[in-house]
């Protein structure tokens, strides 16, 4: 299994002291608004089954977001919403949660390990990126696990305002259910219309090739 701790480590041996892990949830649905979390953990903490947000179940997800919250040193989250993402693209709209996220620390840090091969410009914090980082870096790995975690709970919630849609389930991704929902109801006001350009784009060429 991974060392978890072993990119930190590595910084704590440079004299970095104050580490904090960097990621996002919420980059490729169709619906919703980016999220991202930074989270600086005391060094070595043990928080069991702590991973890649992504290979872990929701309940043990839930479970080790309370965890987090209640041990980290320190931790901020950030959204970025549809509206935002349609005007700057989701890349950096994706920037512009992690560097608010960053900047929304309580406590300053000596460096910023990003989730990527992309980094954000977070002023007076360094930055390293980390590829894979989600299943690398138990900073990150718990970044992962509060982005995860918040976007899917506000999707669950705006399930509640727009019911026909499915949100709850896919929490705002391209499935089947939530196309066919697309079709029948067109698009409600939390969709990402940049995203949605392609998708109607198909659904012309079918209806002419159908015509």
């Amino acid at each position: 299994m991974t060392n978890l701790w072993e990119i930190e480590q590595g910084c704590f041996d440079e004299g970095i002291e104050l580490v904090c892990g960097v990621d996002e949830a919420g980059r490729g649905p169709l619906a919703g608004p980016v999220c991202a979390a930074a989270v600086i953990l005391p060094p070595h903490l043990e928080l069991p089954g702590l991973n890649d947000s992504k290979k872990l179940t929701d309940k043990k997800r839930r479970g080790l977001y309370d965890l987090i919250t209640e041990q980290a040193t320190a931790y901020a989250i950030a959204l970025v919403d549809e509206k935002t993402i349609d005007e700057i693209n989701i890349l950096q709209a994706t920037f512009q949660a992690m560097e608010q996220a960053i900047a929304n620390l309580k406590i300053r840090p000596q460096l910023a390990l990003v989730d990527g091969n992309r980094e954000p410009s977070p002023d007076g914090v360094a930055v390293r990126c980390v590829i894979g980082g989600d299943g690398k870096s138990a900073s990150i790995a718990a970044a992962s696990i509060l982005a995860k975690v918040t976007r899917d709970r506000l999707m669950e919630e705006l399930d509640g305002t727009y019911p026909a849609y499915g949100f709850a389930v896919h929490k705002g991704y391209g499935t089947k259910r939530h196309y066919a929902a697309l079709r029948e109801f067109g698009p409600c006001p939390i969709h990402r219309q940049s995203f949605l350009k392609k998708f109607y784009e198909k659904e012309a060429e079918s209806a002419g090739t159908l015509g």
